[in-house]
């Protein structure tokens, strides 16, 4: 053998051709290797988890403790420079030479298809994943010194895998030294001299390794990391020793296992877990068809396994991976549990393929496995209380994972949950009780305190889960599981549950008072929510005291009386209490009420929650929780008109009030509607007011009777005044009286207001004493303000008052009285006053009168000298009344005032009694002097235009000029003195009509200058303007809207269309009539540019739609325009549309256009107009010629387009393109590109008439003409993929280069652009291509821009010839493997033509079958039949692996009904096809061998011998079987053909050695099974059979026939010798007389025997019979020994029970 160093020359030698000549393949090796190795995994380091995943795989001496060491190091013992390196250690068996062959080699990796040894590689080149962080790894192993090379070797321009042999750098004693001398080497050392640039990263994961990286690897058991320097203080990574321990098995299923595994760590820095346990579930599942890989063919079964932590994980500090390929991925799941699996995992190995369908189907098993690890840790923990399993229920995946697939999982999880029994029950006994989800409500936390609280002091709770729900336990039933009960899907229990569980328990009377109100409580903060609409309502809650002074309970729903109050009450405050129920007890019959416990009461107040209870007792529960003025009100409102009950509560409430139980105010608040007890022991409970009992009051002395009554006042009775006793409390007589008077407001004079009618006695003469009464009852009213109209009336003009009048008594009203001085008196007495004035007799009153001049004011008694002017001017005007005065008469009452006023006597009360009388007689009538007016000069044009009444001047003559101040002091107007409003109030209604004079105009808007802020003057003004032609203008009297004032600076505007618009007379009104300008304007003239300019817009619509608008009218309004643009002039909106809008400006077109509408032409639009047809201006000679771009400013400024930029809507709307595209220069079609690019950049889209237009074919392509949407633009990015012939790309030849700076132009008219968008395009052009190259380089293109044909889109495959042409073939006519080559006639196999890189293009777009179906295969099978004579073994073996490797209902079933015929047998090297329905299985080896021997004809199917892994031949037999071929033991019809003659029988008498009791007792054995389901008799019936039995011997033969039938109608038939023979009819037993032989016969006997035996007795459970004849046949072959026949039968766990036994001793004691 050679030795390592030889096999390592011997390598270099002869597979890399060292000292040969070079091989041109190694470049393409080098750079395959290269590639591979930098794509393998996204991060540098993922080489340590490929390290640890080939320790994991490697091979380990038994007894030797697996691990894997590394070391890193800053000593350079390789030599190489690196200054940091890192040593592998571990102690497998070593590399052996297969190894190193392997190694230096790609994809020859020697674990391949080992997966179900354990191995858990998976990319094949792991071992070359170090070159990413090393150029030079090194490996020592079993004598191996070896070194590679990520550099192309010189000899071979080759890298990573030749092999150097290492002589030194490093030596074994470096790496010994490095390691430590404490030890011997491990077999295997990986030295890594690690990159510069590599080293941070790979120190960061040394540092950060997960401790749980052993967690699921079955081999190594520890592992290590650490750094070794010189300078311990140059140490960086964090060193850490990690090491497990299982502790194995403590339990198992039938496909379960399930251990505890140990994690510890040794870590140098300080970590909070240094150790933690796993509970670990590991179970099989079967690999299902439909999720097998091509790379885990092998595997049929999958490993899952469930590592839940029992403590806190070991991650040291870090995001713990939830997933696991044997190593950790970078996968967090959020869940609380890891899952191990052989997944298939992403190149970078960090996370799983998650839509790879074999890791779906693990996935899939993940919550079955799951389920089962949960129940065992949860119900299957007998002796733990129910507390310590509570934590396990963390486990369950309570938060979502950010994998989409993992949810899956998890929602799977949670629905197989909810349907296990795991939910622990609350049980007050040592039974634990698990239940369903749905079994199982949750309790309110506060009513778990109720039912601790309620347990404690005796309640007992042993049937709380019999309320129709079993209670979740207390211990989960917190809010720290909130989350895992609601995973769980535990819901609350329903409401009704609490109402029974508070009626089932003593909760109300059996607990303390404060017990009993958090019972309350609890009830109180729910009720709403919960309660309210539940049976809670009806369980006994309340206390309260009954009639007898007991406690009593009363439902909620029976609180409520038949008025809707509650019968229960309480009190808000405890002093109370005891008065509330002797005060009740006076009105107990009336009221119905009772009250709570004064022991409940006080509890309440100091209940720390009062405020939510007391608030559910009154609002919901509706207890009464009165306060003294509660109670009082309750009482109040039982009275129900009892005179009796009346009566006793005003004494109540004065009681209540001078107990100070009540306030003044609640007691003013009650006897407001208090009912009363009348004069005539009526109870009124109405009333206006309360009179006090006539008997003594001042009411009754002045009036006599009683007018308050009809007012519903009450006249309370005498029984008020009256002593009484009530409620143990004494009140004196009359005592109540002033409780009366200050609370019920019990009234008298003059404190009582009167009726609103007529006193009686006013009318009268009034004593001294009742005047003065009614002048004090008066004063009182008056500060009252409550003086009734008639009441006072009737004071007022009452004859009851006396007078002295001219000195002489009577008696007067007040109203015509007055009070003086004495003094004042006389004077009025005097003879000069004409008048007599009735004064008040102070003689008859004394001096006491004047005490009362404010109420004498009051009823109309006067004090004042201008009250006596007032009676005088009433009475001279009575007289100007009666008859108009004369003249004179106005002529005297002018002398008159004129006296007074000389006499310096106040006239203004007298001239004030007569200045509104109608005496003055003037131009209007008689009028009164206010209003009237002395004309003058100075009213002459106010004359012209209203009706002013002017004194009658030719009535009163000239001299009534003479009383100018005197008519003044009347209130008539004299002199005009701007009285402008005068003449607007008096205006004509037709004051502007008949042509009005200048003045009189002028004067109209002077008044409406001076009545501006009189809004109602103003109008009356501006609308008698408004109403007539009033003003004078050019063209006569217009009406002022019709009306112009102009100005200089735009009548230039009006000249345009001239005579058109009427002028103001400026001649005619002077130039004032500029200052009233504003005035105007609001009569409705035209004063401002604005609105000329609008009224001269509306004259130029009309006459722009006219034929006279012509050239010159254009020209000359283009003029005034510039002109009026040069001023401040703004032109109105109106303005601008009307000339913007119109259609006035003549256009190429032949028509009239409006300016917006109108393009100026200039060069730029040249290029464009070819292939548009705008609307340019006419600027021919014939019509506006080239003058017109004189006012290309003013066009433009209308609307007009001048730039191309600012015209490219038209070209939008104008697009003409010629019917022969080929006339379409290249020039235009980029002025059109160029607008499309204008319209996009201002934000417009382009409309669906314009991309209509635009969908002609008019682009040039190389393939001729298209439209936009059948054209595609070439790019740079096209480059890559396709060239310029593969498709219908614009031809940038004809347009330039510049075409392609309108891409995204094109693109927005359909233009494909985007390389990723033009695959539709491209394949339906693919049909006109016949080059192979460029049908794969767009079939290429069409995969990777992932194109997808439509439904309808034929899909053809071009499939080449040997001739350089093809043929475009369907693709349900092709297939892309054919891996047995048996489809070349049938189907076109595209792996023949075209690479790799294109099938799954051809797969998944092209709809081409990966491999021929199995209707292809049954379609070929059909064509054998009818084409072939016999098969190769190697086509048979193909077509029924690939059957059985798809097998499932549907390939049964297509199986079935295609295939007529099947193989068979054949002795030659061919194989032939039969009919199905004559050919059998062979599943009775005898029978077999008999139709074999006997006919010349293979009846029997064929499978391959020997046989193969890929086609079991129970699975091929089963196919066989399902698809109707018969098996032989079914389809053979058996005859007994031998007769036995009786002369030649021979009984045999002791039968007992045929037929024994050994035989008995194991047939009742096996029958005493219970899957035979039979009981004692039925058991020993079926016996009976053999104890009754005849046996006969014979020397004669017994045969039997064996018959087929076939599908021809023939028979096959066979006769065999069957030794023996039981009739059931007759109970006879036939045996032919054995022959001696040696151990072939026995058996044969034997297995005769027992087939024969079994039979008779299992006539009715045939599926048995095997099973019995097997132990028949063992207990012959031992001479049915009792002893050896009880192991057999202890051995095959059968038993004879004790009535079978005595069945035994009886038979064959009888016997």
């Amino acid at each position: 053998m050679a030795t390592p160093k030889e096999h390592i020359d011997e390598i270099r030698r002869t597979k890399f051709s060292i000292g040969r000549e070079v091989n041109p393949l190694m470049e393409d090796l080098h750079q395959a290797v290269k590639n591979l190795s930098a794509e393998l995994y996204a991060k540098d380091v993922h080489f340590l988890m490929e390290l640890i995943q080939n320790a994991e795989d490697n091979e380990y001496p038994e007894g030797v403790n697996p691990s894997l060491e590394l070391i890193i190091t800053s000593e350079d013992i390789t030599g190489t420079g690196a200054p940091t390196t890192l040593l592998i250690f571990n102690n497998e068996k070593g590399f052996s030479s297969k190894n190193i062959e392997s190694i230096c080699s790609i994809g020859r990796s020697t674990k391949k298809g080992n997966r179900k040894r354990g191995y858990i590689g998976e990319k094949g080149i792991g071992f070359k994943s170090v070159f990413l962080i090393t150029a030079q790894p090194y490996i020592f192993s079993n004598g191996y010194q070896i070194q590679f090379n990520e550099e192309p070797c010189p000899h071979t321009n080759l890298g990573y895998i030749i092999p150097e042999w290492v002589e030194e750098n490093p030596t074994l004693a470096d790496i010994k030294r490095i390691y430590g001398s404490h030890a011997a080497l491990p077999t295997t050392t990986i030295i890594l001299p690690l990159k510069p640039d590599k080293i941070k990263a790979v120190k960061q994961q040394l540092s950060s390794i997960q401790p749980e990286v052993l967690l699921f690897l079955s081999k190594i058991k520890q592992f290590s990391v650490k750094e070794v320097n010189e300078d311990p203080s140059l140490n960086t990574v964090n060193a850490i020793s990690i090491s497990s321990e299982i502790n194995f098995v403590t339990r198992k299923n039938i496909d379960a296992d399930s251990y505890t595994l140990h994690l510890s760590t040794d870590e140098a820095s300080d970590v909070t877990e240094k150790e933690c346990g796993y509970y670990m579930w590991r179970q099989k599942f079967p690999v299902r068809q439909e999720n097998q890989v091509e790379r885990r063919l092998e595997v049929e079964e999958w490993v899952i396994t469930l590592a839940f932590p029992l403590g806190q994980r070991l991650n040291r500090g870090m995001s713990s991976p939830g997933v696991y390929a044997f190593l950790p991925t970078e996968m967090v799941t959020n869940f609380p549990f890891i899952i191990q699996a052989d997944f298939v995992l992403a190149s970078s190995r960090e996370t799983i393929l998650l839509d790879n369908k074999w890791n779906q189907g693990i996935l899939d098993c993940v919550p079955s496995a799951f389920v089962n690890a949960f129940n065992s840790l949860i119900t299957t923990s007998e002796d733990v209380p129910v507390s310590t399993l509570i934590p396990m229920f963390r486990f369950l995946p309570v938060c979502s994972s950010s994998y989409p697939k993992l949810n899956a999982v998890r929602e799977s999880i949670k629905e197989k949950l909810r349907r296990e029994n795991i939910i622990p029950c609350q049980s007050y006994s040592d039974q634990k009780i698990f239940r369903k989800h749905c079994e199982v409500g949750r309790l309110m936390p506060s009513f778990w305190d109720i039912l601790k609280k309620g347990r404690k002091q005796g309640v007992s709770l042993h049937s709380l889960s019999s309320h129709g729900k079993c209670i979740l336990n207390s211990s989960f039933d917190t809010e720290e599981y909130d989350d895992v009960v609601n995973f769980l899907g535990v819901e609350p229990v329903t409401s009704e549950w609490y109402a029974k569980c508070i009626r089932s328990y003593n909760l109300v009377l059996g607990v303390a008072e404060e017990d009993y109100l958090e019972l309350l409580h609890f009830i109180a903060e729910n009720w709403v929510s919960s309660f309210h609409r539940t049976d809670m309502k009806n369980v006994p809650l309340v206390k309260y005291v009954g009639p007898d002074g007991d406690v009593v309970l009363c439902p909620i729903s029976n609180l409520t009386m038949w008025n809707g109050l509650s019968m229960i009450c309480m009190s808000t405050e405890s002093q109370h209490i005891s008065w509330m129920i002797d005060w009740n007890r006076e009105f107990r019959r009336v009221t119905d009420r009772y009250f709570m416990p004064k022991s409940t009461q006080e509890a309440i107040g100091c209940f720390s929650k009062r405020g939510t209870l007391l608030e559910w007792l009154k609002n919901q529960v509706k207890v009464c929780v009165a306060s003294a003025y509660d109670f009082a009100v309750i009482l109040y409102k039982s009275l129900k008109g009892d005179q009796q009950l009346a009566i006793a509560y005003v004494h109540f409430l004065y009681h209540s009030l001078s107990q100070h139980r009540l306030s003044n105010m609640h007691v003013d608040s009650l006897c407001g509607s208090i009912p009363l007890v009348d004069n005539y022991g009526h109870v009124i409970t109405r009333r206006k007011g309360v009179l006090v009992p006539a008997n003594g009051s001042k009411w009754v002395e002045l009036m006599g009777s009683n007018p308050w009554r009809e007012l519903g006042y009450v006249e309370l009775g005498e029984d008020y005044l009256r002593p009484a006793t009530f409620a143990g409390t004494s009140t004196k007589e009359r005592q109540l009286m002033t409780f009366l008077k200050t609370h019920v407001a019990a009234s008298d004079i003059p404190d009582i207001s009167p009726p609103n009618i007529q006193l009686s006695a006013a009318y009268a003469p009034l004593t001294k004493k009742n005047a003065f009464l009614l002048l004090d009852w008066i004063r009182s009213l008056r500060y009252k303000r409550d003086l009734p109209a008639k009441f006072l009336t009737s004071i007022k003009t009452g004859r009851w008052l006396k007078i002295s009048l001219s000195g002489s008594p009577g008696y007067r009203p007040p109203s015509q009285s007055f009070l003086f001085n004495s003094s004042a008196g006389d004077l009025l007495q005097d003879e000069s006053v004409m008048v007599d004035i009735p004064l008040i007799d102070q003689e008859f009153y004394g001096n006491g009168i004047n005490n009362y001049k404010e109420e004498l004011k009051t009823i109309g008694v006067m004090f004042e000298y201008s009250e006596v002017c007032q009676f005088v001017g009433k009475h001279v005007m009575s007289l100007a009344a009666s008859s108009a005065l004369t003249k004179s008469n106005v002529f005297q009452i002018l002398n008159f005032i004129r006296f007074l006023r000389l006499k310096v006597l106040p006239a203004d009360e007298f001239i004030h009694s007569i200045r509104d009388g109608r005496w003055l007689k003037t131009s209007c009538g008689n009028r009164s002097p206010v209003g009237s007016v002395l004309f003058n000069e100075e009213w002459r044009a106010a004359s012209q235009i209203s009706d002013i009444p002017f004194i009658d001047q030719n009535h009163y003559g000239k001299e009534i000029l003479r009383y100018e101040l005197e008519l003044q002091l009347l209130g008539v107007v004299v002199g005009f003195n701007k009285n402008y409003q005068l003449v607007t109030d008096h205006l004509k209604s037709q004051a502007c009509s008949k042509y009005p004079t200048a003045e009189a105009i002028l004067l109209i808007f002077e008044c409406m200058r001076h009545c501006e802020h009189n809004s109602r003057s103003y109008n009356k003004l501006l609308q008698a303007l408004k109403g007539d032609k009033c003003l004078k203008t050019n063209k006569g009297y217009k009406f002022p809207s019709e009306c112009f004032l102009p100005n200089t600076d735009w009548d230039c505007l009006l000249k345009v269309f001239s005579n058109d618009f009427p002028l103001i007379d400026e001649d005619f009104y002077g130039t004032k009539i500029l200052s009233y300008r504003n005035k105007l304007k609001q009569a409705g003239v035209v004063v401002e540019f604005e609105l000329a300019a609008q009224r001269f817009s509306a004259v130029f619509k009309n006459r722009a739609s006219s034929s006279s608008f012509g050239r010159e009218h254009v020209l000359s309004f283009l003029s005034s325009y510039r002109q009026i643009s040069n001023t401040n002039n703004q032109f109105p909106s109106d303005f601008r549309h009307n000339v913007c809008e119109s259609k006035w400006l003549q256009t190429r077109l032949g028509v009239r256009r409006s300016p917006k509408e109108c393009i100026l032409f200039g060069p730029e639009w040249e290029p464009v107009s070819s292939i548009t047809l705008l609307p340019f201006i006419d600027d021919s000679n014939n019509y506006y010629g080239q003058g017109i771009h004189e006012y290309r400013k003013e066009l433009k400024s209308l609307g007009v387009t001048i730039k191309f930029k600012d015209g490219v809507k038209f070209v939008a709307t104008s697009i003409c393109f010629p019917q022969d595209p080929i006339t379409i220069a290249p020039e235009s079609v980029l002025s059109l590109l160029q607008c499309i690019q204008i319209l996009r950049k201002d934000g417009n889209t382009l409309t669906e008439a314009f991309q209509k237009k635009v969908s002609q074919s008019w682009i040039k392509t190389v393939a001729g003409y298209k439209s936009p949407d059948q054209s595609l633009l070439f790019g740079s990015d096209w480059g890559s993929l396709l060239r310029r012939i593969d498709g219908p790309f614009i031809d940038e030849e004809f347009y330039g280069p510049s075409i392609t700076a309108y891409k995204n132009e094109l693109k927005e008219i359909g233009v494909t652009v985007e390389v990723s968008n033009g695959c539709s395009l491209i394949a339906s052009y693919l049909d006109f291509h016949s080059e192979f190259s460029t049908i794969v380089r767009v079939y290429n293109y069409l995969h990777k821009k992932g194109w997808w044909p439509s439904d309808d889109t034929p899909r053809r495959i071009w499939i080449p010839n040997d001739s350089h042409n093809g043929a475009w073939i369907g693709s349900e006519k092709c297939v892309i493997h054919d891996k047995d080559d048996l489809f070349g006639s049938e189907l076109n196999v595209l792996e023949k033509h075209y690479k790799s890189e294109l099938f799954a293009f051809f797969s998944g777009i092209m709809r081409v079958k990966s491999h021929p179906s199995v209707d292809d295969y049954c379609k070929l099978w059909k064509d054998w039949e009818d084409s072939k004579e016999q098969l190769s073994h190697s086509e048979c073996s193909s077509f029924w692996t690939y059957i059985s490797k798809h097998w499932n209902k549907s390939t049964e079933k297509t199986v079935s009904d295609r295939l007529s015929k099947v193989p068979v047998e054949s002795g030659s090297d061919g194989i032939l096809l039969s009919s199905k329905h004559d050919v059998f299985i062979a599943d009775d080896l005898q029978l077999k061998h008999l139709f074999k021997e006997s006919s010349p004809d293979s009846i029997f199917v064929w499978y391959p011998q020997p046989s193969i892994p890929s086609l079991p031949r129970t699975k091929l037999l089963d196919i066989y079987s399902k698809i109707g071929v018969r098996k032989i033991s079914e389809s053979v019809h058996k005859e007994d053909i031998t007769k036995l003659e009786a002369s030649e029988l021979k009984q045999v008498p002791e039968k007992g050695t045929v037929i024994g009791k050994g035989l008995l007792k194991l047939i009742l054995g096996f029958l005493a099974d219970p899957s035979m389901e039979l009981e004692a008799g039925q058991r020993q019936e079926a016996v009976k059979g053999l104890l009754d039995l005849k046996v006969f011997e014979t020397e004669s033969a017994i045969e039997v026939s064996y018959k087929l039938s076939m599908s021809s109608g023939n028979i096959k038939s066979v006769n065999a010798s069957r030794v023996m023979r039981w009739n059931w009819e007759d109970s006879k037993f036939f045996m032919q007389k054995k022959k001696s032989g040696g151990h072939k016969n026995k058996i044969e006997y034997a297995t005769i025997f027992a087939k024969v035996i079994s039979e008779g007795v299992l006539r009715e459970k045939e599926e048995h019979i095997d099973a019995l004849s097997e132990l028949i046949k063992l207990a012959f072959l031992l001479d049915f020994d009792e002893e050896e026949v009880g192991y057999l039968m202890r051995s095959k766990n059968i038993q004879v029970f004790m009535e079978d036994e005595e069945f035994l001793s009886s038979a064959f004691s009888m016997g």
